[in-house]
């Protein structure tokens, strides 16, 4: 973060070389954040003469925008751990690397995920008292948004696992949602007490005997009908319901296309409502929600999806200022600083 005549403005380091169809996607989306939005600088780790090419063909302020170049890439192929200890100069380990150093106040990458986690673990480490970080995914709900947590990280979890999401999703739904006291929910088989595997069930005990706002498990039909603000599950569970919903969401639109379509009066029909249909679909757009956070790491760090293309990219740098500009980190680190993952196990 860098102060500017009194005025805090925040410094995202991005990495230009990670994703699918990077660096243009991820520079053009960079762009549009800094075109669309204040109170913020990006860097641009990557390729300098690639980045630059790409941005000699846009307008913007060039004051915004900075590059530091690096030599190496981590692709989707590269074994993780491997990729993050033997490629020093790639952007994303150098994303990481200035990050620790306070170079910048938040990191985002659309780059390899298991690297990406390899590299906030071995570089950045846990918040002391976390047991394993998390990724959290905002979704839409009936009632407005929601939070997935763990998304996609952790396959099998402790019932440790299930309680700190729960604190970390909440604590993040507060600063991000808006939200005075998250309901949080755990994703189950049935919504009574006694269901699930005997890990569910301890976590289930965690979770009741603790501060949050728990509201007991919670049905898979539960979180899109917005009776959950921070959906708890494992990262295999959560991965396959985040992307069940953008897949249901986008069928449900195409669905609704092809029946407007369908002859004179329908088309007259969709015309009418086309505005009210815009706005709903922008709504269930993925592309609006993307960028999600690692949340139990030493930092500040925002993943987005590997296809995100300039939209989703955009969207996901104004939401780093966002969340750069929140005491999300602190919290968590207050929250955490006097638990001992083995006393409130012996505790379920």
């Amino acid at each position: 973060m860098i102060i500017f005549l009194g005025v805090k403005v925040l410094i995202i380091l991005v990495d230009a070389m990670g994703g699918d169809s990077a660096p243009d996607s991820v520079v053009n989306g960079c762009i549009d954040a800094v075109n669309e939005a204040d109170g913020f600088e990006v860097l641009l780790l990557g390729d300098k003469n690639k980045i630059t090419e790409i941005l000699n063909k846009r307008e913007f302020n060039s004051n915004r925008i900075r590059i530091h170049e690096t030599s190496e890439v981590i692709t989707v192929e590269d074994v993780p751990t491997r990729a993050i200890k033997s490629k020093k100069d790639s952007s994303m380990v150098v994303g990481f690397k200035m990050l620790k150093e306070k170079k910048g106040d938040i990191f985002v990458s659309c780059g390899n995920s298991g690297a990406l986690m390899a590299g906030a673990l071995l570089i950045l480490g846990r918040i002391k008292g976390v047991d394993r970080p998390s990724l959290a995914a905002i979704i839409p709900t009936k009632s407005g948004k929601g939070l997935i947590i763990d998304a996609g990280l952790n396959t099998i979890c402790k019932p440790i696992n299930y309680y700190q999401f729960g604190i970390m999703g909440s604590i993040y739904s507060k600063a991000m949602l808006g939200l005075e006291k998250p309901r949080v929910g755990l994703v189950n088989i049935g919504s009574e007490e006694g269901k699930g595997n005997e890990v569910l069930k301890q976590a289930h005990a965690l979770l009741s005997k603790s501060n949050l706002n728990f509201i007991g498990n919670i049905e898979g039909n539960d979180v899109m009908m917005g009776n959950v603000d921070v959906v708890v599950c494992d990262g295999f569970t959560g991965n396959v319901l985040l992307k069940f919903l953008e897949g249901a969401a986008s069928f449900f639109m195409g669905s609704l296309k092809n029946i407007f379509n369908t002859n004179f009066r329908t088309k007259l029909s969709g015309l009418m409502i086309k505005k009210q249909v815009v706005e709903y679909k922008k709504n269930l757009n993925p592309e609006e929600h993307g960028g999600a956070p690692i949340l139990g790491v030493n930092g500040l760090v925002l993943k987005s999806h590997g296809n995100s293309n300039a939209k989703t990219v955009k969207n996901v740098v104004i939401k780093a200022s966002k969340f750069a500009s929140e005491n999300v980190l602190e919290s968590i680190k207050k929250e955490f600083s006097n638990m001992e993952v083995e006393d409130v196990e012996q505790n379920v």
